[in-house]
């Protein structure tokens, strides 16, 4: 038996569910496992949402946002628990295998860490909701406008707005589909990209006045501190897809983002643009990713820690292939 079989028999032989993902939540976790927790309810199942960090604002206009938890109570027990999206165990922040008769881990990221009774894990799908969306066809579910709308917002998130590489042909086939199902696309993106707050562009502004180019010109990075979040009145959510925009320069091949999370630690975000695995040098710094998007925790002062991944990613970039 394949995965996907294992994995809607053992829907079928449960009641009780819980869907996580990982913390710091992004348009996939969170499509993903609202859409898999509708999905389940709408077929009679007793399913929990859980993230510990909870909604990003941008993301509340999706069905069943409100209904997500950020706490368990310690007692609670499920029948079948499904981690997603989250690559290693431990970012889900809570002890899933103690919580779940039945742990399943769906994935999309390389080098996902195998753990719990079924593994599904496709680096070949563009997002984690692809592969939840091939879940519920799978069980020959019919899809509710709001479990489409979930799937859609995933899939363009983590797609970029389909200007990634991982935008395949099943990316656009799979959102062709959930349009016609009743997803509105002018929703979806107004949601994502035009209900901003004040405090994300003023951090910004404080932000890309940070901007670093390597002497080649092919790096370029940029950071915020805690000051800068203090100064902004921001949160760390506001600055999602920071790194975005000095990945936009001409002739960058890797974009960094350096978040300060405390006195001398920062959260590194790298996105390249194709000639670079970002994913695995992540992975040597204790992080986790994608070929093109990928990231890390590290320590030190900011000066160090961009010295660090600086000096890590020159000699790549000046490998023939490259």
């Amino acid at each position: 038996m394949n995965p996907l079989n294992e994995i809607a028999a053992a829907i079928r032989a449960s009641q009780t569910v819980l869907i996580a993902a990982h913390e710091g939540p992004d348009g996939d976790a969170i499509g993903s496992t609202l859409a898999l927790t509708l999905a389940l309810r709408e077929m009679g199942k007793q399913a929990v949402a859980f993230n510990c960090d909870g909604v990003p604002d941008k993301l509340a206009f999706l069905a069943g946002s409100d209904g997500l938890v950020c706490q368990l109570p310690a007692q609670q027990r499920f029948d079948l628990g499904f981690v997603l999206d989250a690559g290693e165990l431990r970012r889900v922040r809570h002890d899933m295998r103690a919580c779940c008769q039945v742990l399943v881990n769906i994935d999309h990221h390389p080098c996902s860490e195998d753990f719990g009774d079924h593994y599904w894990v496709d680096t070949q799908a563009s997002a984690t909701a692809v592969l939840i969306y091939r879940l519920l066809r799978s069980l020959n579910h019919s899809l509710s406008q709001p479990v489409a709308e979930c799937l859609y917002t995933a899939i363009l998130s983590d797609t970029g707005s389909f200007r990634y590489s991982s935008a395949n042909p099943e990316a656009y086939t799979v959102a062709g589909e959930l349009v016609a199902v009743g997803v509105d696309p002018w929703r979806v993106a107004g949601g994502l990209y035009e209900s901003q707050e004040a405090q994300r562009l003023r951090l910004l502004a404080l932000a890309l006045a940070t901007l670093r180019l390597s002497r080649c010109g092919r790096i370029a990075a940029i950071s915020a501190t805690t000051d800068m979040f203090a100064e902004a009145q921001a949160r760390p959510e506001d600055a999602d897809s920071f790194v975005n925009y000095p990945r936009s320069i001409r002739g960058v091949e890797v974009a960094l983002f350096f978040r300060q999370t405390a006195e001398q630690c920062y959260k590194l975000s790298m996105r390249s643009k194709g000639l670079i695995d970002v994913g695995s040098l992540s992975r040597e710094l204790g992080g986790g990713g994608h070929h093109n998007a990928a990231g890390a925790e590290l320590t030190g002062t900011l000066p160090q820690v961009q010295e660090f991944v600086f000096s890590r990613l020159e000699p790549l970039l000046a490998q023939p292939d490259a």
